[in-house]
């Protein structure tokens, strides 16, 4: 496989004041976006926002209502042969010839791209033995084939040309876990010399794969930063988890005994007779010191105390409502 270099500094994706309707219905509100060489962006949002129409767009099978989009540097509108080299493109549902064999699907995919012999067949042989597709399976029809062997065969094929943009929507659906791990693992591995967009419902795949993280909410993007960066902003220190002996039932009025407690509910009831509850704070007091001392002077045992872990999926749900208010 040709390798690409990584600068991060030019522009290989470019949406502007994009704006898509279908009838009356708007679906994108104008999306402004910029994907640069070597970055591997993940795309979440609910079902039906966007995310997939954008795709769609950036690919040429959909026209849009207004803006513009550019893959390294080609208008998908006014350049649509040039833009389309550019990208290998991989939809959730396996789309390829079933009455081909594989192979043969793979040949017609290059000379679509006009690739020589050796590239070809350097190219296929890489990628199937990375995607452990054996060679010999591919002189058999494409309709014989599992789910999950034609979604690797899709998989080749859009890699087949060495694009430097690679745009993949929900690619890992109806896989089992070993084939979507090696799927992770080739697009942490392209992710290193390519520009990738990966459209994903699951988001702690999102999380474990992408550097950046594009959500999009109602056709506007909502936030754009890294995975890091999005747990930290909806993140704080008024929040704990404490599992306490509390033999006194002092807990059910040691809010009222705190001032700095806002609220206290009850998680659940252990089988040691030990209970659990999250705890949150009045504004941004760091509530372990004081359950540290106030829980002792109320005879409340503390078998365990930790703050609230914020995840990608909470960072989703808490902006994506924020949006919605």
């Amino acid at each position: 496989m040709e390798e690409h270099t990584q600068s991060k500094t030019k522009t290989m994706i470019s949406i502007q004041n994009l704006h898509k309707s279908y009838g009356k219905k708007d679906v994108l509100l104008g999306l402004n976006l910029d994907v640069y060489e070597g970055e591997l962006f993940g795309f979440i949002g609910r079902n039906g926002v966007g995310k997939s129409t954008t795709i769609d767009c950036m690919i040429g099978a959909k026209k849009f209502s207004l803006g513009s989009i550019t893959l390294d540097e080609f208008d998908v509108t006014k350049n649509p042969l040039e833009a389309k080299s550019m990208y290998g493109y991989v939809a959730s549902e396996p789309t390829c010839y079933e009455e081909m064999t594989g192979y043969d699907y793979l040949e017609f995919i290059a000379s679509i791209y006009q690739m020589n012999e050796g590239d070809f067949r350097r190219n296929t042989e890489y990628l199937c033995h990375r995607l452990q597709l054996k060679l010999e399976e591919l002189s058999n029809p494409i309709g014989d084939y599992s789910h999950g062997m034609k979604q690797k065969l899709c998989l080749v094929a859009s890699l087949i040309h060495s694009p430097k943009i690679w745009i993949l929507d929900e690619p890992t659906v109806g896989l089992d876990p070993k084939q979507i791990t090696e799927i992770r693992e080739l697009i942490k591995e392209l992710g290193k010399t390519h520009t990738i967009i990966f459209s994903s419902h699951i988001l702690s795949e999102v999380s474990q794969i992408c550097n950046k993280v594009i959500i999009i909410n109602k056709g506007k993007i909502v936030a754009i930063d890294t995975p890091e960066n999005l747990e930290k902003k909806v993140n704080n220190n008024n929040t704990v988890y404490v599992t306490v002996e509390d033999l006194e039932q002092k807990m059910d009025s040691i809010k009222d005994k705190i001032e700095e407690i806002k609220d206290v509910k009850l998680v659940k009831e252990n089988e040691d007779g030990t209970k659990q509850y999250v705890i949150e704070a009045n504004g941004d007091t760091d509530l372990r010191k004081v359950i540290f001392s106030e829980f002792a002077k109320e005879n409340i045992t503390i078998f365990e105390m930790k703050k609230a872990d914020i995840t990608l999926e909470d960072a989703f749900m808490q902006l994506i409502e924020g949006g919605e208010k």
